[in-house]
């Protein structure tokens, strides 16, 4: 069910007919479908076990399908990519600075060819002043923003983020909300944001793609047209109430799919 088209742009990639089975037996995906547009916010929402992390791996290319395939245009692909997960994952003993330059160190470049950026990216994230403290020192959201950093300081086309937010305090997830659209903004990239919150989904995207279960696959593409810049106040909108609705529709659909 589709409702509302996405907007016209150009494309990043396409999942056509993408099916993904483990063991043999364990069906994640089946038929999945997606279009991914330059310039794109798209949430993707549904139950747990819907298949939306096998999703963004296969799409990362940290997997492979069992069936269908996955077609880039435009672009360097897979490799023109940066990816957010659920835990910041930083190594420990180093720097934040060290942190962010890990994608530069494995594409072979120095850290003084590419200071100026980590600085430029730190400054965007609100980190400017934790350049040289170690990720024991930062809280919980500071080393998430350490984490976004790290993926967008390459200026890749596409960033995946696997519920970055999810265990974060209600207060930080919704001011780092508002520091990503923001980024994003800046940076130009599109991005792939897997939430189980409607209303974190709505907030973000101007796609929202609703996931049924068992096996997974797209229920429902909601469009969320509201204008960005996207602040507080739009939390409390009718605008956003009447989204939220929608998209809360869509998923009690997908839900009623799998029972």
């Amino acid at each position: 069910m589709t409702l509302r088209p996405p907007t016209e742009r150009p494309r990043v990639l396409q999942m056509q007919g993408i099916a993904k089975v483990f063991g043999g037996t364990t069906t994640a995906l089946r038929d999945m479908n997606l279009t991914v547009n330059e310039g794109d916010f798209i949430s993707l929402l549904g139950p747990s076990g819907c298949g939306k992390s096998t999703a963004l791996r296969l799409i990362a290319g940290l997997m492979q399908p069992t069936q269908g395939r996955i077609l880039w245009e435009g672009g360097r692909g897979k490799d023109d990519l940066g990816v957010v997960f659920q835990e910041p994952t930083l190594m420990p003993w180093a720097t934040v600075a060290r942190n962010v330059f890990l994608p530069f160190r494995l594409r072979g470049q120095s850290y003084d060819s590419v200071k100026d950026r980590i600085a430029e990216i730190l400054t965007l994230v609100g980190l400017e002043k934790f350049a040289d403290s170690y990720p024991r020192e930062l809280s919980g959201g500071m080393k998430m923003r350490v984490s976004i950093a790290r993926a967008m300081v390459t200026n890749p086309r596409l960033i995946l983020m696997d519920e970055p937010f999810a265990a974060l305090d209600e207060i930080t997830r919704q001011k780092l909300n508002i520091d990503l659209l923001t980024l994003k903004a800046k940076i130009g990239c599109t991005v792939i944001f897997i939430t189980h919150s409607v209303f974190e989904s709505v907030f973000l995207a101007d796609r929202v793609v609703v996931m049924a279960a068992r096996p997974g696959r797209v229920s429902a593409e909601v469009a969320v047209d509201a204008p960005y810049p996207r602040d507080a106040t739009f939390r409390t909108s009718a605008e956003y109430a009447a989204h939220t609705q929608v998209v809360s529709a869509a998923l009690l659909q997908a839900i009623e799919e799998h029972a």
